[in-house]
């Protein structure tokens, strides 16, 4: 007969709340480029079609260079 024992690290290492800190980091982090205008403009061309991304005379792999043009040289 096996028997099979799982041993889980407990909640209360040193490590979780060095870990929940770089999370919330990220998390941060993450909010803030969302709420970025620049970004928005990203997914939204982005969820254009080839046709229409023509018609405004972009092509896709363009897209992040026309958002970002003003801010960095790319």
């Amino acid at each position: 007969m096996a028997h099979i024992t799982t041993n889980h690290a407990p909640s209360t290492t040193p490590l979780n709340p060095l870990r929940a800190f770089g999370e919330a980091i990220l998390k941060f982090l993450s909010n803030i480029a969302e709420s970025n205008h620049r970004i928005r403009e990203v997914e939204r061309l982005n969820a254009l079609s080839d046709a229409q991304l023509k018609s405004l005379g972009l092509r896709r792999q363009d897209i992040v260079r026309h958002v970002f043009r003003d801010v960095y040289y790319v």
